[in-house]
C-alpha cells in the first residue's frame, strides 16, 4: 500500500512509483499473452491501443488486488477499468511518444483516470522509458495540442512546445515488474527505443465511477467497441454501461 508521503507525492507531483513489484511469473505470463496477441495481430508489434477489444485474457492482470488497493487509495473505492494498452517498443524500432496529456484523447466526463504503467522489461533512458513533467497536472486543464502525423510516433497528438520544459522532465526508470501511476492531466512522453533491448509496458486505465465513459463524444481512439468493467464498488454516476469483472 502507498504511504501518506507517496499519496502526497501523487497529489503534488502527479505520479508515484510504489514499492510493489509484480512477481516474475506474472510478468512472464503477461509477456506470453502479448506474444499470443502478436501471432494473431502482427500489426501491434509496436503499440496496441486497446488490448481488451482483441483479447479479454488481459483482463486477468487487471484483477490484481494489490494494484486495485493502491488505485483505490488515489481515486476512491469505486473503480472502473475502461482500457488497457500495450507499448511494446521493440529494440531499434520502438516509436517515440510525443509530449501529451492523456485526457486530450479520452471521452470521459468529468475527466478522471489513474493510469497504471507496468514495466515488463527494465525501462531506462536508453530504451525509451517514460518521462514525466512533475506537477503539470495541478491546473486540471488540458493545454493546447496539435496533430503530428510524422512517422515514428506512437500517438498523433502533441503538446505545443511552449507548454513543455524538458529541463524539468523526470525519467521514470523501472525494473521489470515495477509499476508507476500517473494522473490524467500529467504531461508526459518518451523517446524512441534505439537500444538493443525491448521496452515492453502495459497500461491499465482506471477511472472513479463518479465519471462517465461518454460514447457520444468524439475521441481519437476505438471508443465504441470498448467495454467498461466495474472492478470494485458501485457506479456512483448511475450512467455507465458497465460489465462487472
Amino acid at each position: 500500500m502507498l504511504t501518506e508521503a507517496q499519496i502526497n507525492h501523487y497529489n503534488e507531483r502527479g505520479y508515484v512509483i510504489p514499492g510493489y513489484r509484480l512477481p516474475s511469473e506474472q510478468v512472464e505470463a503477461i509477456k506470453a499473452q502479448h506474444a499470443r496477441l502478436l501471432e494473431a495481430h502482427p500489426e501491434f508489434s509496436d503499440y496496441c491501443p486497446a488490448l481488451l477489444i482483441h483479447d479479454t485474457g488481459f483482463l486477468n492482470f487487471a484483477r490484481n488486488d494489490t494494484i486495485l488497493d493502491i488505485v483505490g487509495q488515489l481515486i476512491g473505492p469505486n473503480i472502473a477499468l475502461w482500457n488497457s494498452s500495450f507499448f511494446a517498443k521493440p529494440a531499434k524500432v520502438g516509436s517515440k511518444t510525443p509530449w501529451h496529456q492523456d485526457g486530450e484523447y479520452w471521452p470521459i466526463r468529468p475527466l478522471a483516470t489513474c493510469s497504471v504503467w507496468i514495466a515488463l522489461d527494465d525501462a531506462t533512458p536508453e530504451n525509451g522509458c517514460l518521462r514525466f513533467l512533475p506537477g503539470t497536472h495541478r491546473s486540471k486543464e488540458l493545454a493546447e495540442h496539435h496533430y503530428n502525423d510524422a512517422s515514428g510516433l506512437s500517438l498523433p497528438l502533441e503538446l505545443d512546445s511552449k507548454h513543455v520544459d524538458e529541463n524539468e522532465a523526470v525519467d521514470v526508470v523501472l525494473k521489470a515488474g515495477q509499476i508507476s501511476l500517473h494522473d490524467i492531466y500529467l504531461m508526459h512522453g518518451s523517446e524512441a527505443n534505439d537500444s538493443d533491448k525491448p521496452r515492453r509496458g502495459m497500461t491499465l486505465r482506471f477511472m472513479p465511477t463518479s465519471s462517465v465513459y461518454r460514447r457520444d463524444l468524439p475521441t481519437s481512439g476505438p471508443k465504441d467497441m470498448r467495454t467498461v468493467y466495474l472492478m470494485r464498488g458501485k457506479d456512483e454516476s448511475g450512467k455507465n454501461d458497465f460489465r462487472v469483472r
